[in-house]
């Protein structure tokens, strides 16, 4: 039996800070193994920290900012946008689940790309189009 709480009661900054680190490895192309083996820790406590299940400690979350090639405030950039982070609306999994997928990880490589604001706009506008128009289906 274990004292952590299960993931969907994870707090909510450890949630998207493990979302922003899955969305950098994979940008990175590299393995939970991998980024493992560089921090020395299994990779299963990767996946922990990614599920937010466990807190990454401040000197983890250092040294993985150097891995990946990011500063340390790139975990938290846009947490505030997220209800002010005190509140759990899922965006952490939503985040987690769309660059789960290789047409989410390039498309979320490639938008910030897009300098023109409108353009930018109008593309999320075709997606929730197309997300409407598609027929209600449930999910596994």
């Amino acid at each position: 039996m274990t004292d952590k709480p299960p993931s969907d009661l994870a707090h909510p900054v450890d949630l998207y800070v493990g979302a922003r680190l899955r969305i950098r490895r994979k940008m990175l192309g590299l393995s939970q193994t991998q980024l493992a083996e560089a921090l020395g820790i299994t990779f299963q406590q990767v996946q922990k920290y990614e599920r937010g299940a466990n807190r990454i400690s401040a000197s983890k979350l250092y040294e993985a900012a150097r891995l990946l090639q990011s500063p340390v405030s790139y975990f938290f950039e846009g947490l505030d946008e997220t209800a002010r982070g005190d509140v759990d609306d899922g965006f952490a999994q939503r985040m987690t689940q769309f660059v789960a997928t290789p047409e989410g990880l390039e498309l979320a490589g490639l938008f910030p790309r897009l300098s023109d604001r409108r353009l930018r706009r109008r593309v999320v506008d075709l997606v929730k189009a197309m997300v409407d128009d598609e027929p209600a289906t449930a999910t596994p």
